[in-house]
């Protein structure tokens, strides 16, 4: 039997373990194959960021070197740093919280370079509490000790990525083997020595490193070679989101000097017919997805017949092992959707292997991990989040779709209010019409406090040349439904998508400035267009009227250099648009012409000031088909008995007195109607598994006798009973 040891090496997130590992951990007990796993960033950084670290570090840079005056200050400083690193370590860590005042009176850490934006965010700070107005300090100090590090000891260091640009579109393995040839780093040594450690108490006979970033694909490799070195016996295995997308045609075999193996897409069954091989049960032409080095030559082995495991047979991810309680959050404040990504710790799930649109032409679409697409159920979904919520005593949950199917999204939100479990939860998703104001009501019940979905290029031309499936109205009446529910709103937004012009880049900046200016937007983020190998524009870009100018290279090969003849000088926008955005997020600057953010001239939009204002102003007015279902999220009312006269006659009448959380409402009827009404709530409640759609509803009211149905539905008094908890999805 193999002994495992998985690790996911420096760096990905401060705040939470990346799951990739907890993943196949999970999947490995349901096997009974025990592994135990770390994240080795996080302990890389917890060694670094401490008082016996910062003495190392400060001890190996030389004082006599003519260094940068913010260097300089820093140097001068070191002390400071060393006396107050393990308090505010212990502070991010949600331990000794007091400190949060001591921060903010300035009088306590000290300051360098970063703090200087603090007199442009000062008007900002008065939304935030102490506490994270400290973190943000916090953060702001940890940033001058990192521009420290990358100055005088480790120019690709980095809290969140490592020597990122060695491995980003580099089709070349030549400045990367350069590098690992190179004697270690200061942050080489650190994790080298950690990692050395966790070898001799695991012991390993197998180390399997997911790699999902370019920006800790230098430390996987740093990985393998320590390992190599000084443990020949020990068998390596690559796999993770780096791998999956950038390594698929390689064919250096200078590779194979720090691993053993490279797996593509999901790992349980191709690591399970590696260990298969490793164990000698398996000859190794019948690997799954995997590539090795055979008689000197790279070689990829793929003739298993195994199918893939089904997502309800892949285990509850395990967190064990971890640290948890030694993450750290920070805080940037400048976004609020980044600021959520590392503020606090995230179980991390998926809601559904793949994506269930899978047309966007940007995307990576002929790969498994979008094209596969197979849904979990809601009821084994809930059963997962209960166990990990029991395992990590956290109950904040980021579903890391590629983008979450609505209907399972209502589902899971049913299901998790019927165990009447409190959970927090964020999602990805398409900004679809199925996201009604209803479901976003269902959703928020649940815990869904945010969403970030893809507006992309606001220009219903280039929307419809990606192939989204959504229009710019659409998506600012689905943003419109999350807000007035209460659940924040992050926009991917795109620019320099093949053959945008410059009137389509203002034009799409105006159109995001008016969703800002309207609230239905509370964050975004402009990325810059990147042709990759296996989306549809990568595949045929002539189709798309660009040009590929890369070559196939012997290492990585996904993001491809390409020339779009028809477009813009899209590199010109990028900093107006980072800029403007800058200010929308926070607020102000609306009344600004556009051509405030650019230095060159650019033409007037040609959207009216008013469009998203008009389009959330529109009715809508979809038909609600009798397949709806009809779900009751409210509680029972109170019920008041009364008699009323009526042309001569006594009716016996109910009042019946509905309260939640935020409002109140009565509604008055006869008896029997409201008898049935109760009745009719009792049975549509979401506590009921059992789905009740408004055919069922109509029949039922009708044979009652109690006049047309469509008079009652769409009258005051269900009316009332939608402001106060009746959804139909």
């Amino acid at each position: 039997m193999q002994k495992i040891l998985l690790i996911t090496p420096p760096f990905t997130q401060l705040n939470t373990p990346y799951p990739a590992t907890a993943y196949l951990k999970g999947f490995l007990n349901t096997k009974e194959i025990q592994s135990f796993q770390v994240d080795m960033g996080i302990e890389v950084i917890l060694e670094l960021f401490s008082s016996q670290g910062l003495k190392k570090l400060f001890g190996s840079i030389n004082p006599k070197k003519k260094w940068s005056e913010n260097t300089q200050r820093i140097l001068s400083l070191r002390q400071d740093y060393i006396q107050s690193i393990d308090q505010v370590i212990g502070f991010l860590q949600d331990q000794n919280t007091n400190l949060a005042h001591f921060i903010c009176t300035g009088n306590y850490l000290p300051e360098a370079s970063r703090f200087d934006q603090l007199a442009d965010l000062e008007w900002a700070f008065g939304t935030m509490g102490t506490r994270d107005k400290a973190r943000h300090l916090a953060t702001l100090y940890l940033e001058d000790l990192s521009d420290l590090i990358v100055e005088t000891v480790d120019p690709h260091f980095g809290f969140s990525r490592y020597a990122e640009r060695l491995a980003r579109s580099a089709t070349s393995f030549d400045h990367l083997y350069k590098k690992l040839l190179a004697p270690n780093s200061f942050i080489d040594e650190i994790h080298l020595n950690l990692l050395k450690d966790k070898i001799e108490k695991q012991k390993p006979s197998v180390v399997a490193i997911s790699a999902p970033f370019p920006g800790n694909i230098y430390s996987a490799f740093k990985c393998g070679q320590y390992i190599k070195k000084n443990y020949p016996e020990i068998k390596i295995v690559l796999g993770g989101g780096f791998p999956n997308t950038e390594l698929r045609s390689i064919s250096d075999a200078r590779i194979f000097e720090f691993l053993d193996f490279i797996c593509l897409d999901d790992g349980e069954t191709p690591f399970i017919n590696l260990l298969e091989h490793l164990d000698g049960q398996r000859p190794i032409e019948q690997l799954k997805r995997t590539f090795a080095l055979n008689d000197g030559k790279v070689e990829y082995f793929n003739e298993a017949q195994e199918a893939d495991v089904r997502q309800e047979k892949v285990g509850t991810p395990d967190y064990s092992d971890f640290y948890l309680d030694k993450y750290l959050s920070v805080i940037e404040i400048a976004n609020p959707m980044h600021r959520l990504w590392n503020d606090g710790r995230w179980n991390k799930l998926t809601m559904a292997h793949g994506c269930y649109w899978g047309k966007c032409t940007f995307c990576d679409i002929s790969l498994d991990y979008i094209k596969n697409y197979e849904a979990n159920s809601a009821k084994l979904l809930v059963d997962r989040m209960e166990e990990m919520i029991a395992q990590t005593g956290e109950s904040g949950f980021h579903f890391v779709d590629e983008a979450a199917p609505p209907s399972l999204m209502g589902e899971l939100a049913m299901e998790i209010i019927r165990r009447k479990i409190t959970v927090v939860w964020w999602a990805n998703i398409r900004f679809e019409k199925s996201f009604t104001f209803d479901l976003c009501q269902l959703l928020a019940a649940s815990g869904c406090i945010a969403i970030s979905g893809g507006l992309e290029v606001a220009s219903d031309r280039l929307l419809k040349l990606i192939e989204k499936g959504v229009t710019v109205a659409q998506v600012a009446k689905v943003a419109d439904n999350f807000t007035q529910n209460g659940i924040m709103v992050h926009a991917y937004l795109m620019y320099g998508f093949p053959t945008q012009t410059v009137q389509e880049t203002v034009d799409s900046l105006e159109i995001v400035r008016q969703l800002f200016e309207s609230n239905v937007l509370q964050s975004a983020f402009w990325h810059q267009f990147a042709m990759t190998a296996h989306s549809p524009v990568g595949m045929a870009p002539e189709k798309f009227k660009v040009k590929n100018r890369s070559k196939v290279g012997t290492f990585a090969n996904n993001d491809l250099v390409h020339s779009d003849p028809t477009g813009c000088d899209h590199d010109l926008f990028a900093e107006g648009l980072k800029k403007s955005l800058f200010n929308y997020m926070h607020g102000i600057c609306f009344d600004f012409p556009l051509q405030e953010w650019f230095s060159f001239s650019i033409p007037k939009t040609t959207h009216p000031t008013n469009y998203i204002e008009k389009v959330l102003s529109q009715f809508d007015d979809r038909p609600i088909k009798d397949s709806t279902k009809v779900v009751w999220l409210g509680r029972k009312p109170k019920i008041t008995s009364f008699t009323k006269e009526k042309r001569g006659k006594k009716l016996r009448m109910q009042s019946l007195y509905f309260t939640n959380k935020k409002a109140e409402a009565e509604i008055i009827l006869e008896e029997k109607q409201a008898n049935w009404l109760l009745e009719s709530l009792h049975k549509i409640s979401v506590t009921n598994s059992k789905t009740t759609r408004l055919n069922e509803l109509r029949s039922d009211f009708e044979s009652q006798d109690f006049g047309p149905f469509p008079l009652f539905w769409f009258g005051e008094d269900v009316g009332k009973l939608r402001q106060i908890g009746l959804v139909v999805l």
